[in-house]
């Protein structure tokens, strides 16, 4: 456990890496409303989603479309690619994936989606590449793959380079790494590169967050061994990277999180992790009737080092993209409780007169190739 010393340390870090950029401690209101549901009626977790041509993409994702897993029913993994031209329009068809694939990274970049790993059900992905649409085209243009297959990871991108952290290199939640790559836009010949790894534990499913210059890497679930089998430990830890200082120990979150929304949705100093499961429900029986996961939603505040309590999201999700759209954050759907998904699309706004995190990316010729 880290001293409230090391703790003003990092808050006092990350102060000065956020420069000029400033927001009212307590934004005045977290405005949520619904966007027009998915076509498909029984929802994914895990998708892929991002804003091409000032389109919301939402591509691939995992369900149970006939029975339950309770019941023996098997996860399904698709590479449909669906289009939302505006909060008002209707989804149309956009496109496929390479392949179906689910529970990779996926950020918007320039005027395109990038995706990030992922995985199949029967292996875990080292493949990356980007969605653009053009002229109503679905284009797809792969990039230098990841070192390693990666799925549940996290990632985020901090000014021009993208950074993806943490995850598991094959199905069934055996192993997990702490791990963390990165890739530097703008340059036709980038490479994904190593930087040290994350301390504490290897695990899977956090929540990144970008705030000022700092890659920030939030909860999610190590996998440890009990009785000859993996089992999920819940995690509060958080931490802070950033070029020159490396990576230094936040406050601890109020509680655990996993598969949470991400990347978080930020605001100045302050970024938002929004559902995700807590593990307090772990082994709910009957299955049935489990209530879905806690909506807690738990605010950090990089000035002070400091999480507070936010109230309670509408609609909990976990295992859910986020994705900076038309003026808030857009959850695609997610996952609502063990083997369950929505269709439903939830945008979240911070109050109307706050000023919002700038984010600058390069242009869509800018995104390296292979």
């Amino acid at each position: 456990m880290k001293t409230a010393r090391h703790h003003l340390q990092a808050g006092l870090l990350l102060a000065l890496l956020l420069g000029g950029c400033s927001v009212p401690r307590n934004p005045d209101s977290l405005d949520w409303t619904r966007l027009p549901p998915m076509p498909d009626v029984h929802g994914v977790a895990g998708s892929f989603a991002g804003v091409s041509s000032g389109q919301l993409l939402v591509a691939g994702g995992a369900n149970f479309p006939g029975k339950m897993p309770w019941e023996g029913g098997a996860k399904v993994w698709h590479d449909e690619v669906y289009a939302l031209a505006s909060p008002e329009a209707a989804w149309s068809p956009a496109g496929r994936l390479p392949r179906p694939l689910a529970y990779g990274v996926s950020l918007s970049v320039g005027d395109g989606v990038l995706c990030i790993g992922g995985g199949d059900g029967n292996t875990h992905r080292a493949e990356v590449f980007v969605l653009r649409l053009r002229n109503g085209r679905l284009m797809t243009e792969f990039l230098d793959p990841l070192p390693i297959p990666l799925a549940q990871a996290c990632g985020a991108v901090v000014g021009d380079t993208v950074y993806v952290a943490c995850g598991a290199p094959e199905p069934g939640e055996h192993s997990a790494v702490n791990r963390v790559f990165i890739l530097r836009l703008g340059s036709k010949d980038a490479r994904w590169r190593e930087i040290e790894p994350l301390p504490g534990k290897p695990h899977i499913l956090p929540v990144a967050a970008f705030v000022g210059e700092a890659f920030c890497v939030a909860g999610g679930a190590a996998l440890e061994q009990s009785d000859g089998h993996a089992a999920r430990t819940y995690l509060r830890d958080a931490w802070s990277y950033s070029p020159g200082h490396g990576w230094q120990r936040l406050a601890d979150m109020p509680k655990p999180s996993v598969g949470a929304p991400s990347p978080a949705p930020v605001a100045g100093s302050l970024f938002l992790v929004a559902g995700g499961d807590d593990g307090s429900l772990v082994g709910f029986r009957p299955h049935e009737h489990h209530p879905g996961f806690p909506g807690t939603i738990m605010e950090y505040d990089a000035k002070r080092d400091l999480w507070s309590i936010r109230g309670t999201a509408p609609a909990p999700r976990a295992t859910a993209p986020v994705v900076p759209w038309d003026g808030g954050f857009v959850i695609p759907p997610g996952e609502v409780r063990p083997g369950v998904r929505s269709p439903e699309v939830w945008a979240l706004h911070f109050g109307r007169d706050k000023e919002w995190h700038s984010i600058n990316l390069p242009s869509g010729d800018a995104i390296p190739s292979r």
